[in-house]
């Protein structure tokens, strides 16, 4: 799986399943640890769960497996790591306290707006 493509994936299947404020950064330039990190939080320790096993599971489904999963015990933060890019699952007060998007703030971030399904705002 190409790494675009494997990217636009996992950010399809954070919105499917109404993962927030979904972020990706490229990271490449700054470090060997991946190209990309994707940050997204969850609004409960179940949902933030649910959106880790669903990238898990999408991700399998075409013979993507992760290096690695880590997880803290009340599933606060997931960390899916796939090589190329690591998928950081956050509660949301758990994303607040870490603030991983200020730590990297030197990577560039991507515009992934096309990807996202919008949302039905009209009130008839």
């Amino acid at each position: 799986m190409e790494l675009q493509e494997k990217l636009e994936l996992i950010v399809k299947t954070l919105d499917s399943k109404r993962g927030e404020d979904i972020q990706a950064i490229k990271i490449s330039d700054l470090t060997i640890l991946a190209d990309y990190f994707v940050i997204v939080n969850g609004t409960s320790n179940t949902h933030t769960r649910t959106l880790a096993d669903e990238v898990e599971y999408q991700l399998s489904q075409r013979s993507e497996e992760p290096l690695r999963r880590e997880a803290d015990t009340g599933n606060t933060w997931i960390i899916l790591d796939y090589g190329d890019i690591i998928v950081h699952v956050f509660y949301k007060e758990a994303r607040n306290f870490y603030q991983l998007e200020r730590l990297w703030a030197d990577g560039e971030l991507q515009d992934i707006s096309t990807l996202l399904v919008k949302e039905n705002t009209d009130e008839n």
